[in-house]
């Protein structure tokens, strides 16, 4: 079981408050003691756009000796090659299934994102960067509804060819069902296999947990999660929280999954990142307060 902890990008991108970058790198330091080995720490967009994510190349640097693996967000060529300037080892390429998500997140069409993100993939290669693929909106779209699998598998075929190691689907406005994830994760397992397949959800409508726990019976083993279930996308109208890193740790833990977190320091942490954002966090644990279960035996 992999949990990529993503507080430090698509929990921060959509706040108000620029966090500061020494508290981030903190913040990151604090995740990889409570056994987080994957996380996502920022992304090279636009600073006027997201001005909360224009210090990354100051937190890959403040992390880099930390044992743990970082992904950093790259949109397109420009991006992909300030993470080669910065240093990064491992950089997640995003684009839109839907069309009408793709213009709003990245000013382009899908089949111009297409093209510039293969450029931005041979940069990074070039560089020895690893790279994985994201499909946003590859459920549902806040302009265009629903999401045919088959433009999902069209751009899961696109990162395959050009060398990514991971895709992840991502529910990016929480608005996707168990059957809607059943129906991509086995249209894509034909594309790439299961054990390179991820699932990134939001929990606008409460079905994260219920669409994690069917990822989970069709095979995936990996998951994007933020703690106490912050973030959301600010180009998604509609999109709210991450799946909340506690509450899905605490469903596996229930379940007898292991995911190597330290549950112990969780509610801390959480106390810790809704400190530095300044408001409550919507988790389900968060409410109680409660740490996850350990795991059932």
């Amino acid at each position: 079981m992999l949990i990529t902890e993503v507080s430090l990008r698509d929990g921060l991108q959509i706040e108000p408050v620029v966090v500061p970058t020494a508290d981030k790198i903190r913040f990151g330091e604090l995740l990889v003691d409570a056994g987080f080995r994957h996380l996502e720490i920022g992304s090279f967009v636009s600073p006027k756009r997201v001005p909360t994510m224009a210090d990354t190349a100051e937190v890959v640097a403040g992390l880099a000796d930390r044992p743990a693996t970082f992904h950093t967000l790259v949109l397109n060529e420009r991006g992909a090659q300030r993470a080669v300037e910065a240093g990064v080892k491992n950089a997640r390429l995003v684009m839109s299934a839907s069309e009408g998500h793709s213009t709003s997140n990245s000013g382009v069409s899908t089949a111009e994102a297409m093209q510039r993100l293969a450029r931005s993939a041979e940069i990074l290669h070039d560089a020895g960067v690893s790279t994985e693929g994201c499909i946003a909106t590859a459920f549902v779209c806040p302009f265009d509804g629903d999401t045919p699998v088959e433009r999902v598998v069209r751009v899961a075929r696109h990162y395959e060819e050009i060398g990514v190691d991971v895709l992840h689907l991502a529910d990016t406005i929480g608005a996707a069902s168990p059957g809607d994830i059943n129906r991509a994760v086995t249209a894509v397992r034909d594309v790439f296999p299961i054990e390179r397949i991820g699932l990134h959800l939001h929990s606008t409508y409460g079905m994260a947990d219920a669409n994690a726990w069917e990822a989970y019976r069709c095979g995936i083993r990996r998951f994007d999660a933020a703690l106490g279930g912050l973030g959301g996308c600010p180009f998604a109208p509609g999109a709210t929280g991450n799946i909340a890193a506690d509450d899905l740790i605490h469903l596996f833990h229930r379940e007898g999954i292991d995911t190597g977190i330290d549950v112990s320091k969780l509610g801390e942490l959480r106390e810790h990142l809704a400190g530095l954002v300044g408001h409550a966090l919507p988790s389900a644990l968060a409410k109680i307060p409660a740490a996850p279960a350990e795991v059932r035996r």
